[in-house]
């Protein structure tokens, strides 16, 4: 189905998409969301077209009338996820005054971590053990979903570059093959992207999504929610430090 809003359609700018394909966009949602629901059912991202099949009330022939077969239904489910990450992220950034980077830092780890708080199952299918005989597309629309979510994070380190806003992080030794990776990047970002600060900006999302899988897979429960909003500040406020990144809080 387009992309247009029905602004765009209304003023003749796009056309409509008629009951057939409206249908059919239908049919592919009904699709994903119960292979969504069976994975959480079955607590694991396997899914077979047969069991998304009995669930609607199809045979399984009829799903390949939307989906070549289940690793392109899987695709678009991760593409989907990405997508849906990458807007919340984004929200959650743009709620924060632009020029209060580490407001923004944080704003952007937390609704990474509630967005995973809300969607396990989609969290797992992007970021969990990967589904048996399944392998996403090289270079293909799952790389560039996936650039589209983490460029969110990437881009307040590269707004701090151009604003002068970076400090020197705690560790700054690094290997010849993170230089080479950092370069890379640099290039990609079209930003004077230190190799020590690109090592960093691994740190903190590895330290992100670490505190984020024990949350979602139920291991800070003991603590209580209040103490794991408290816990969750610190571990990003200490991340910022040590990899001299915008600090939240520290707004002069």
């Amino acid at each position: 189905m387009s992309a247009s809003t029905a602004a765009d359609r209304a003023a003749g700018r796009a056309e409509a998409p008629n009951r057939r394909e409206r249908a059919r966009a239908a049919m592919l949602d009904e699709i994903k969301q119960t292979a969504l629901e069976l994975m959480a059912a079955h607590g694991s991202t396997d899914v077979r077209f047969v069991d998304i099949a009995r669930a609607m009330g199809l045979t399984a022939p009829a799903l390949y009338r939307y989906f070549a077969d289940r690793d392109e239904l899987l695709t678009a489910m991760v593409v989907d996820s990405f997508d849906d990450l990458a807007a919340s992220l984004a929200n959650a950034r743009d709620g924060v005054p632009a020029e209060d980077l580490g407001g923004r830092l944080l704003a952007t780890c937390s609704a990474y971590r509630h967005w995973a708080s809300a969607s396990p199952q989609r969290f797992a299918l992007i970021f969990g053990q990967p589904v048996p005989g399944y392998a996403a597309p090289e270079d293909g629309p799952t790389t560039e979903a996936a650039g589209r979510a983490m460029g969110i994070l990437a881009g307040i380190v590269v707004e701090a570059i151009k604003r002068g806003e970076l400090r020197q992080p705690l560790v700054r030794e690094v290997g010849t093959t993170m230089c080479a990776l950092a370069a890379g990047k640099a290039a990609e970002l079209g930003a004077d992207l230190p190799a020590a600060t690109y090592q960093a900006m691994l740190h903190t999302w590895a330290t992100l999504h670490g505190f984020t899988c024990l949350e979602v897979y139920g291991h800070l429960g003991w603590m209580g929610a209040a103490a794991r909003d408290e816990l969750f500040a610190a571990q990003i406020r200490a991340t910022a430090i040590s990899g001299g990144l915008p600090i939240p809080g520290d707004r002069d």
